[in-house]
């Protein structure tokens, strides 16, 4: 069905052009670009705040690291690798080791030594890499999903995608990996996009390949009994990587781990809209009111900032999902 520009507008939808102009060119200076298109830098970023991230594991750098990946992999029973400057899950491996030693995926394919070292040595050359340059490889720890969430999730972590306008939270949702996905929270390979009410963290519509769903197609969970655990806590730790970036315009990535809570998987200065499908919602609304903000409210703590969001972005609906 063909919608006017100026309906789109009038629901709030942003639309690429402007969100290019508007928001990722006005509030994000090029110059910190490597600091998020680089996994690594992010880490270290996150590590200096204090932000809990994956342990690392090792880093591959060379054609000489990946010869030495048993050394490296020595004692590990489960680990992800990825690519520093990858997107969109491009590129990324988690594998586990079953009780004969070999790596094998979440499906259950096994994976040799040789094979790995293939994946790893095109990770170096950029095969999966922004632009196809050389890259190096992150191996981190396996990230154990909290209990809550497991069954909400085909054979993949959900991870929590929050759009930060100048440090102020302004939609938000959760994406869940499916058969469809290959085990992936990518929306685009047919992972479920959940919109999540700012104010409870709760599950206002959803979506698979744009379409409405309301319950996981594999796993048969009801999508509107799903709730996030410490929702505030990981509200204020994508405010603060405002501060941590210098990006006034950010995609925060985030997991629930069941030891760690909420953990820091990456940052994004470009980050996608189909949050806005997701929430079945548009973020313009909600990012004019950041635009028309004093400079007394852009000084506000990450707290703060965060307590002002749930009051001014709670859903008006009275039914969820």
């Amino acid at each position: 069905m063909f919608v006017t520009p100026w309906k789109l507008n009038q629901r709030g939808i942003l639309g690429m052009n402007r969100r290019n102009i508007e928001y990722i060119s006005r509030y994000n200076q090029r110059r910190l670009f490597p600091l998020v298109d680089n996994k690594f830098k992010t880490k270290v970023l996150a590590e200096e705040a204090k932000i809990n991230t994956p342990k690392l594991i090792g880093l591959v750098e060379s054609q000489y690291d990946v010869t030495h990946l048993t050394d490296i992999l020595k004692g590990i029973n489960g680990f992800a690798i990825k690519p520093a400057k990858g997107s969109g899950g491009k590129g990324i491996m988690v594998l586990k080791r079953n009780v004969e030693g070999e790596f094998i995926k979440s499906s259950g394919a096994v994976v040799s030594l040789g094979e790995l070292q293939r994946h790893v040595t095109n990770t170096l050359a950029g095969l999966h890499s922004l632009g196809g340059n050389p890259d190096v490889a992150l191996i981190e720890e396996l990230i154990e999903v909290d209990s809550f969430l497991s069954d909400f999730s085909f054979e993949g972590v959900p991870d929590i995608r929050v759009i930060v306008c100048r440090g102020y939270p302004v939609m938000a949702m959760i994406r869940l990996a499916t058969r469809a996905s290959d085990g992936k929270a990518n929306l685009h390979q047919g992972a479920v996009g959940v919109g999540l009410d700012i104010a409870t963290g709760r599950p206002l519509n959803a979506v698979q390949f744009g379409e409405p769903v309301t319950h996981h197609p594999d796993t048969g969970r009801d999508l509107s009994t799903l709730a996030i655990p410490g929702w505030h806590t990981l509200l204020v730790l994508a405010a603060r990587c405002y501060e941590i970036s210098g990006l006034g315009y950010l995609g925060t990535d985030m997991v629930l781990d069941s030891k760690h809570g909420p953990m820091l998987l990456e940052l994004n200065a470009r980050p996608g809209l189909a949050i806005q499908l997701a929430n079945g919602e548009g973020l313009l609304h909600r990012l004019r009111k950041i635009d028309a903000l004093k400079k007394r409210e852009l000084s506000l703590s990450a707290e703060e900032r965060v307590a002002l969001s749930q009051q001014w972005f709670a859903s008006k609906k009275e039914n969820l999902l």
